[in-house]
């Protein structure tokens, strides 16, 4: 990705990343600097990840415990801040422990700045932590 790289296209970029289970890639689109924020994060979990460095931490174990199928609904919207989208979509597959089902909604507001991630707020359904084997902050191995 270019530094010229749409706010849209690089998030688009960034899912098949995470569906190839590519997340050291993943991680490198992010800016040194960037923040992650879950503004629903429930008590003991991380509400604000601060640097490139603890956004790879928290994504090291992802496919240890979710094991992406595809994105079947995705909508991006532009603001009125070229630089950041909001987006819409859906998450299945499998959860690795369980297998059962991963079936999850996300809205995220995204900024971009030199083809980078800069701040990324997940705002994402707390409850579905509920749920055995979604702990992937922590790896099963």
């Amino acid at each position: 990705m270019t530094t010229n790289t749409a706010p849209a296209d690089l998030y688009r970029h960034s899912l098949r990343l995470l569906l190839d289970k590519r997340i050291s890639d993943w991680v490198d689109l992010w800016a040194e600097d960037g923040t992650m924020e879950f503004p629903f994060a429930p008590q003991g979990r991380p509400e604000r990840l601060d640097g490139k460095d603890a956004v790879a931490a928290y994504m090291r174990h992802y496919p240890d415990h979710i094991d992406l199928h595809g994105f079947p609904d995705v909508e991006i919207h532009r603001t009125t801040d070229p630089a950041t989208i909001v987006v819409e979509m859906r998450a299945v597959g499998r959860l690795v422990q369980t297998g059962s089902p991963y079936d999850m909604r996300y809205i995220a507001v995204v900024t971009v700045r030199d083809g980078q991630f800069t701040s990324y707020r997940d705002y994402w359904n707390p409850l579905a932590l509920q749920a055995p084997g979604t702990d992937f902050v922590r790896s099963t191995r």
